[in-house]
């Protein structure tokens, strides 16, 4: 029987880490799309909302809902930017770093869980390569 191809695989590997994120965020009240937007925040601040979509590969209006969303939680701040008062940009408050500080653990672990049967060569090599294809393909 011929295997399936990388890119089904792939797709694979992305639909069940979804499912198993949404699986442990669930508690939360967080969807997988609003929690990988605070983690981009988490990674650089003070970034527009067309920004933080390209950043978290959804569509701008998307990415709208998502930071209504976490902004009604209080996870986020949206201010005017003062070098472009057109722009506004977002900030992770100190209740957002809390929220991603409390889930950082699960989601290493399920990391982890993801990547047991690998050696930590095995890991970088695989982390590069994902990184390759994605800079391939943008």
């Amino acid at each position: 029987m011929a295997q399936p191809s990388l890119l089904y695989s792939i797709k694979q590997v992305e639909l069940a880490t979804r499912a198993r994120l949404d699986e442990l965020l669930k508690p939360s009240g967080l969807t997988t799309l609003q929690y990988t937007a605070l983690t981009v925040l988490e990674r650089r601040d003070d970034m527009s909302g067309a920004e933080l979509a390209r950043n978290s590969f959804v569509t701008p209006q998307s990415m709208a809902d998502v930071i209504a969303a976490i902004e009604r939680r209080g996870y986020v701040t949206r201010s005017v930017d003062p070098a472009n008062r057109r722009r506004h940009i977002l900030r992770l408050t100190p209740a957002g770093r809390a929220f991603l500080a409390d889930y950082a653990a699960p989601v290493a672990a399920l990391e982890a869980e993801m990547l047991k049967s690998f050696t930590p060569a095995d890991r970088e090599t695989f982390r590069d390569y994902l990184n390759r294809a994605r800079t391939a393909l943008t």
